[in-house]
């Protein structure tokens, strides 16, 4: 015997075949060309021209073509076939009928699928034009399909992973929710003012309940679902339970257990829409697919997306028999250096303001929160409530931990560590300055720094940091030169790609990367000028005064591991000096953070407001408050934050008692 391999992924041409003697013809020939037009998916020519005439009369061209093109066309995606012929020695001459062992290789929808099969072809026509024809059946398609079966697909959604905090508290889960909804007979005399407060508590419309309602198959005592909710907002459900006919029922989704808190970080699912169905064509996903939306389920799609199983089975009418079946696989799993708890502290206290606030643990880099307010609630996301969410002014959709802001007076601690480490200035020294403004000469104009407190004596650095002085810190800035200050600004991460998982933008040293401008350098130096940072950014910063001037790499991933992004940025002499200042910025008295001084928690930090104005005269103007802390004598808990809009309540010292009040809660 001859082995004849043909590849069903392979094009060839097909010759046609002329009429011929019977001897001029050999069947293997006949199947090959055969095979060939089932590889290129010519079933109708496959049915004319090769078809023996005993099948031809027992299945039309329309049930053979469409049988094919439908399996096909849904559910098989490659098609590899071998068959086995007899050398043309073993053929009799007179013999009319040969039967041609073969075997199939599939890739389905459900996995590889391969059979071992014959083919029947006989001899047939008049003694002028013989040749050879396949006497076909739909066991060739499957060898279990036969005549009246029908072939059926069954998917079974694989599990998203889920997110987890670092202590193994859900963040993103798989859980049994809250189907909420109607039963209209229990309605009775109420059902408008049940509908409005329905719509209130579930954030749809009252005509999107009218049309649950006057679906066909609704009746007076059949429950009606209209939306899913958080088994555990018990305030809600205790709201809703409380309505007349309206129950539940239990059915499987995603659950964010920590709500409003972890919104902005952990994200969403949804729905796959048409426009993400054809930006990801060729990826496997399917109208009615739920892909991530936002945050780390966006970011991690491809990661928390599970593999859908599937069977391809035949209906054989009180019998089912499978072809082919995969098991569905479970997405990965995230497991986070976040600490819930700590997240849902920070964002109480920011609950209500427009705001952000992070917290890293400053000896390893992990990010311990992400917060940004105002947020919302995923678990109750629908596309009223999102639609209110749009054109609310407080822009809650907006994620604030990603934004860049003016660091303002925390960011001296880096004005200071640059200075030192290029000896333009010593801890020691100080600077003799005179009243509440100063510019360095005429070429200034009108401009001048100004500083809130004149102590009324020379200040050194301790001084400067626990005062905060703009003037100490704008003249520092003038004595570093341009190209200085650039290099010490890119050793802290500056116009560099900040290596975390989640993304967020450049911190920007100014418009043009450079602070060759005297003025623009002097507002840089305590914090103003066109600096912009992310709050984690900020958090960063800081390591070095824990780290022994080490400015360590942040991380959210809990299988990271710490890193150090710039070595020795500063001595570790100065690291330990501004380390120690920072503590008398809020130990102190007379310093600007003192309202964050705790006994039990000893906390060192630096206060800091940016004024957002246009000119240096203008007249009141939006001030952002800020605050950066951290336990001075063991840290491992960095807290940054920022909440705008505090020019009339008291300030940064406003922002340093939420975060007072914060390391209280965890302590």
């Amino acid at each position: 015997m001859k082995r004849r391999v043909i590849c069903l992924l392979i094009f060839g041409s097909i010759f046609a075949l002329s009429a011929c003697k019977d001897d001029e013809v050999m069947p293997s020939d006949r199947f090959e060309e055969y095979v060939e037009l089932w590889n290129e998916h010519q079933f109708s020519q496959m049915y004319e021209s090769y078809l023996a005439e005993e099948a031809k009369q027992q299945y039309t061209e329309e049930d053979m073509v469409q049988r094919y093109e439908k399996i096909y066309g849904d559910l098989v995606e490659e098609v590899h076939v071998t068959f086995e012929s007899p050398t043309e020695e073993e053929i009799e001459k007179d013999q009319i009928e040969i039967t041609y062992p073969f075997h199939v290789e599939m890739e389905t929808v459900a996995g590889t699928y391969s059979f071992d099969h014959e083919a029947i072809l006989k001899k047939e026509g008049n003694e002028d034009e013989l040749s050879w024809y396949v006497d076909w059946n739909p066991s060739y398609i499957f060898p279990q399909l036969e005549d009246g079966d029908t072939v059926h697909l069954r998917t079974n959604r694989g599990p998203r992973g889920q997110i987890f905090d670092r202590n193994g508290k859900g963040l993103a889960i798989n859980d049994t929710l809250y189907n909420i909804g109607i039963v209209p007979k229990e309605l009775g005399e109420q059902e408008e003012d049940i509908k409005e407060q329905l719509s209130n508590l579930l954030n749809v419309d009252v005509s999107y309940i009218d049309r649950q309602l006057n679906q066909n198959w609704v009746k007076p005592n059949l429950f009606v679902p209209i939306q899913t909710v958080n088994p555990g907002d018990e305030e809600l459900l205790s709201k809703l339970f409380a309505l007349p006919g309206v129950l539940k029922s239990d059915v499987r989704g995603r659950v964010y257990p920590e709500g409003e808190a972890a919104t902005h970080l952990v994200g969403y699912t949804g729905d796959i829409t048409a426009e993400e169905l054809e930006k990801r064509n060729g990826e496997g996903y399917k109208q009615g697919d739920v892909i991530g939306k936002r945050g780390l389920e966006l970011l991690y799609e491809n990661e928390l997306r599970g593999k859908n199983g599937a069977e391809i089975y035949i209906d054989k009418g009180n019998d089912k028999v499978t072809v082919v079946k995969r098991q569905p696989e479970k997405g990965k799993d995230l497991h986070l250096t976040i600490d819930a708890n700590i997240q849902q502290e920070l964002y109480k206290e920011l609950a209500g303001e427009k705001g952000s606030t992070v917290a890293i643990d400053p000896r390893t880099g992990e990010a311990l929160a992400l917060v940004s307010t105002p947020s919302f609630d995923a678990n109750l996301l629908t596309s009223t409530y999102y639609l209110k969410l749009l054109h609310d002014e407080e822009n809650p959709l907006l994620n604030r931990f990603t934004n860049p802001y003016s660091p303002g007076s925390t960011f001296k601690p880096v004005t200071a560590a640059i200075a030192l480490a290029n000896d333009v200035i010593s801890p020691e020294e100080t600077f003799d300055i005179q009243g509440l403004t100063w510019q360095k000469n005429g070429s200034w104009g009108d401009y001048e720094i100004r500083r809130v407190t004149d102590p009324g004596k020379p200040v050194n650095l301790e001084d400067a940091l626990m005062y905060s002085d703009n003037i100490y810190f704008g003249q520092t800035a003038v004595n570093i030169a341009n190209e200085t200050m650039v290099d010490g600004l890119q050793q802290f991460g500056f116009q560099q790609k900040i290596p975390f998982e989640y993304p967020l933008p450049q911190s920007k040293i100014s418009n043009n990367g450079d602070l060759a401008n005297e003025v623009l350098r002097a507002d840089s130096g305590y914090g103003q000028g066109q600096i912009q940072v992310s709050l984690l950014h900020l958090a960063t910063m800081y390591t070095p005064f824990v780290n022994n001037g080490d400015l360590v790499q942040p991380y959210l991933m809990k299988d990271g591991e710490r890193q150090v992004w710039h070595e020795n940025v500063l001595s570790s002499e100065h690291a330990n000096l501004i380390n120690d200042y920072l503590r008398t910025v809020i130990a102190d008295p007379n310093g600007t953070g003192n309202v964050a001084d705790l006994s039990s928690v000893p906390l060192a930090g630096k206060t800091g407001t940016a004024e957002l104005k246009q000119t240096q005269n203008e007249e009141g103007g939006q001030e952002n408050g800020l605050f950066v802390a951290y336990e001075s004598d063991n840290p491992s808990i960095l807290i940054t934050m920022l909440i705008e809009n505090v020019e009339d309540k008291g300030g940064s010292r406003y922002v340093a008692e939420k975060v007072k009040n914060v390391y209280e809660a965890i302590y």
